[in-house]
């Protein structure tokens, strides 16, 4: 860099006429250099040290989200606000654009899917507080494949019942249903792989897929990448939904404020993958899928048992009564997610209850037991000559 003396040696030269080639040799630099000292009128100015970054104090922690493989800005973005960062995204992807070269490729190949064509679907665990005890909160999360637009739906387990009642819910968010789903070898929809690469499903599952009307496939096995989609939006959600809340009151407030979330985050973000808003993009896919059926699929569980001699039957470590005339008989009892409990002879149903914990005592409907006292009270008529006659041989 030229100094103050080297620029006085510039101006004299100059004023004597000597050319400016001679002048950056004599100086050891580029004649180009030379001519911009003239044209600038004086030496330049000395560069300011780099400003500090509200990125500084976080680089560490970006650093280490990346080597764990976290690419996403807006994920790491959240991370470091619920850390006390207080910058901008843009400041973020400046710092990660440049670092994207060393990451480490992967096989396999993204392919895209026609509007209406699939829906990808699997579950998660998160750890989080309801009604203010730690739980496991299980989601289950349906995606779109062409527009990317998802739903999810947590729950207390990850059965056959919750995993149909969650993409019930799916569909009824999507208001349609796509032509196939897929799905990752949970138990509740696979049974086996057989060979040739022929799926034995779930004859239930097989059952929700006929009424719906869409076509079930399996991810092959060790190969869930293949509905990396789904995969995605499970990272987004725990990034994004369980880092902004962290509490919940109840399974119901859980999901309010899942779906309230959906509506005004998730959907009206840009996605980086197609470059394109969610919703706008899911305009586009809505009128190529298949219209709900008329009647919801029964997702709730059946069980057989058998009404005991006081008319009560037992259910999950409780008591519930039913007609007395049942007693001895068997009866169907359906037990719905959101814990009605319905008892049926036949066809008909007898009695309704509230599921009830076993510690809550037994559940009962005075008049199922009306007849069942009536033949307890009914006591023998004696004459008391009867007594009198005891009386006199004692």
């Amino acid at each position: 860099m030229l100094g103050p003396e080297d620029f006085m040696t510039i101006q004299a030269l100059a004023a004597r006429g000597v050319y400016l080639c001679d002048i950056a040799h004599q100086l050891g630099v580029h004649p180009r250099t030379v001519r911009r000292a003239l044209e600038r009128g004086g030496p330049p100015t000395p560069r300011r040290g780099r400003r500090g970054s509200l990125l500084d104090p976080y680089r560490a922690m970006v650093d280490q989200l990346l080597a764990e493989d976290v690419w996403n800005a807006v994920v790491i973005w959240r991370e470091l606000q619920a850390r006390g960062y207080p910058g901008g995204l843009s400041i973020l992807r400046d710092y990660i654009r440049p670092k994207r070269a060393l990451r480490v490729g992967r096989a396999t190949v993204r392919f895209e899917t026609e509007p209406g064509r699939q829906l990808q679907t699997d579950w998660a665990t998160q750890r989080t507080f309801l009604a203010g005890a730690p739980t496991d909160v299980h989601v289950i999360v349906n995606t779109l494949s062409y527009s990317r637009r998802f739903h999810f739906w947590g729950a207390p387990t990850e059965d056959a019942e919750h995993t149909y009642e969650g993409l019930i819910r799916s569909f009824e968010w999507f208001g349609g249903v796509p032509q196939e789903v897929l799905v990752d070898n949970q138990k509740a929809a696979v049974i086996a792989h057989r060979r040739g690469g022929v799926v034995e499903f779930h004859p239930r599952f097989l059952d929700l897929a006929g009424q719906y009307g869409f076509t079930p496939r399996a991810c092959r096995p060790a190969r869930a990448q293949t509905k990396g989609k789904d995969e995605r939006n499970i990272g987004y959600i725990k990034g994004h939904f369980f880092v902004r809340y962290r509490r919940f009151e109840s399974w119901a407030h859980l999901n309010q404020l899942a779906e309230q979330w959906l509506r005004e985050e998730a959907d009206q973000r840009v996605h980086g993958t197609v470059g394109e808003v969610v919703a706008e993009r899911f305009a586009r896919e809505a009128p190529r899928l298949h219209p709900l059926p008329a009647q919801r699929y029964d997702t709730a569980y059946w069980e057989l048992r058998r009404v005991g001699w006081d008319a009560y039957v037992e259910v999950r470590g409780n008591r519930y009564s039913v007609p007395a005339a049942l007693d001895g008989q068997f009866v169907r009892v359906r037990i719905a997610l959101d814990g009605h409990l319905a008892v049926y002879a036949g066809e008909e149903c007898v009695a309704q209850h509230a599921l009830r914990a076993p510690a809550s005592g037994w559940a009962t409907v005075p008049d199922h037991h009306e007849a069942l006292w009536a033949r307890t009270l009914a006591v023998e008529q004696r004459p008391l000559a009867v007594y009198e006659e005891v009386a006199q041989w004692s």
